[in-house]
């Protein structure tokens, strides 16, 4: 068998004073692909899955032209960790910052990349991302600039779950009365590879013992991506994840890895044997090749905070010039168990900003505590925040705010707080709870805590981590704990060198707070970033400084209530 490896990208570069645009098109389409060697439809863009790895260098302005050839479906093209300063109508958030854009019709984003990081991009319209629209979105340092470590090549892994059933199949079955589940994935997948109906470890217990082993030719789509290095090299491995449905752990048998970047900040370096990734969440990790330059070494990444049956995914760290389909020698390495929350905690605990990075403000002008459950509405089956589920509206909040829509979604607040007798840990899910699409309002420039509070799911005596992704900014991890949030916690706030990230987890029966500044004028959205736990409900939706905003283009406003809008002003 014959594994290969192959990393694709393309840009064309015109320089515009001292930056840079780059120019990309994305042919979004429907094809028939075997990402785990079990072929079924996929979304692909410019005929690959994952979709290309885009790139750029601090400051560029990107201009990603995005064609829509699905046949029935809209899409959008969520730009994940870019910020979209001074342009919140390119973050591609379905219903919040555009329109879909149609079948057969083209859309042009164009923003600037204002930082360095490990980014990716991805639909955020229905359940796309769990059909294969994701991609790596990596901005370099800017011209003249260095990163604050060392090293002599560069590896991406990019880490998603995979349904045989198609994204379509399962927003129905999320929708139905009573509820369908979804079920565990059938595989997980490294660069968009997996293997469901073999194994590249036959025999060993931590493998999928009962396949058959895997025999490739070279030309499977669903045959490793080889991780080929150099010995007594140092690298950089930039990894992400867009999991559906699963958190995961990822092992390098043999070899520690160096923490040095999360979400596109930098962090006090630390070493850690194996890196909890959750959905949403990227790193940076350097390891040194110091081992047996005669050996292969296996790369595992595993489920974890919730209970699978899935087994690891697996590649291969390749020594050259060892062949590629030389296999390890030792078993693949164990994960943490998926329940160990103490490991988990512990992880987060070591991720301290850099430092120089900027601290947050010493206070908050306001406190917004979100509570985690899950609710009957309706007979429905929902996830809730604070007992009201998102529904998102026909008319994308951000032209219907800027325009004075108020007839476009609930002009009612959601809480700011929930009921202060509310036990996290006994009380069962409030089968009152109701659907609703209100927006929080925050004043500009105000800096604002935003309390995550877990509690339980329909079983009362359950609960579940859920990592969260913040549109429009970056946010401080100040702290979180056990139990339920209360005044005395903020005491324990770390507001000395707390990580700035655009993601965080709160874990079972917990809290985790973060602090921002609502510094940047748009509408935005901040969510489970579980993909069936948003189209069920969990997320909320925040505005932040619309009337500062110019005119909007009105290319992504082509539908609902701001379509009747542009559409009656252009008549007058």
């Amino acid at each position: 068998m014959v594994w290969i490896h192959c990393f694709i990208f393309f840009t064309s570069i015109k320089p515009l004073f001292g930056s840079r645009e780059r120019h990309y098109k994305l042919e979004v389409e429907y094809m028939f692909w075997a990402p785990d060697c079990i072929e079924r439809p996929v979304i692909a863009v410019n005929g690959q899955l994952p979709a290309p790895t885009i790139r750029a260098r601090a400051g560029d302005t990107m201009v990603i032209e995005v064609a829509n050839k699905l046949y029935t479906d809209g899409i959008s093209i969520h730009w994940h960790g870019i910020r979209q300063r001074g342009t919140p109508w390119a973050d591609g958030s379905s219903s919040i910052t555009q329109c879909p854009i149609k079948p057969g019709e083209t859309f042009v984003y164009r923003f600037k990349v204002d930082k360095p990081g490990t980014f990716m991009y991805h639909g955020h319209h229905g359940l796309h991302r769990t059909d294969g629209l994701y991609g790596f979105l990596i901005v370099d340092v800017a011209e003249g600039k260095k990163e604050p470590f060392h090293y002599d090549g560069e590896l991406n892994l990019f880490l998603t779950d995979w349904w045989h059933r198609t994204a379509h199949e399962q927003q129905i079955m999320l929708s139905a009365k009573p509820l369908r589940w979804v079920g565990e994935p059938q595989s997980l997948l490294i660069n968009g590879k997996g293997q469901y109906n073999c194994t590249l470890a036959p025999g060993y217990a931590t493998s999928n013992s009962s396949s058959p082993p895997c025999k490739f030719k070279g030309h499977e789509q669903c045959a490793p991506t080889i991780l080929n290095v150099l010995p007594n090299k140092t690298y950089r491995i930039r990894v992400v994840s867009s999991t559906g449905l699963g958190s995961e752990n990822l092992v390098i048998a043999n070899h520690t890895m160096t923490v040095v970047e999360a979400d596109g900040n930098y962090v006090e370096p630390f070493t850690v044997d194996n890196l909890d990734v959750h959905t949403g969440e990227s790193y940076s990790v350097l390891i040194s090749t110091d081992q047996n330059p005669n050996e292969n070494y296996w790369v595992s990444v595993g489920v974890i905070a919730r209970k699978s049956t899935v087994p690891p995914a697996l590649t291969i760290l390749n020594y050259l010039p060892n062949s590629a389909w030389k296999l390890p020698t030792s078993p693949p390495p164990r994960h943490p168990n998926w329940d160990d929350l103490d490991h988990n905690k512990n992880f987060r605990k070591s991720i301290l900003a850099l430092k120089g990075t900027p601290k947050p403000p010493g206070k908050a002008h306001r406190r917004i505590v979100l509570l985690n459950t899950e609710n009957f509405v309706d007979g429905y089956i929902k996830w809730s925040v604070s007992n009201v589920s998102l529904v998102l509206p026909s008319t994308p909040y951000l032209g219907a705010i800027k325009y004075g829509l108020k007839h476009a979604f609930d002009q009612r607040p959601p809480p700011d707080n929930f009921a202060s007798d509310y036990d996290i840990m006994k009380m069962a899910p409030n089968k009152n709870a109701t659907r609703g699409n209100g927006v929080h309002v925050l004043d500009f420039n105000t800096t604002v805590d935003f309390i995550l509070q877990n509690a339980n799911t329909i079983d009362p005596n359950v609960s579940g981590s859920h990592p969260w992704h913040m549109h429009g900014h970056d946010f401080w991890v100040v702290g979180f704990g056990e139990g339920k949030f209360s005044e005395k916690d903020v005491k324990k706030f770390n507001l000395k060198n707390p990580p700035l990230r655009n993601s965080a987890v709160v874990f079972s029966y917990g809290w985790t707070a973060l602090r921002f500044v609502a510094d940047n004028p748009g509408v935005w959205i901040f969510h489970c970033h579980l993909e069936h736990h948003l189209i069920m409900g969990m997320g909320v939706v925040f505005s932040v400084g619309v009337e500062r905003l110019p005119e909007l283009p009105p290319e992504g406003l082509a539908c609902g209530l701001t379509a009747e809008f542009l559409m009656r002003r252009k008549h007058t």
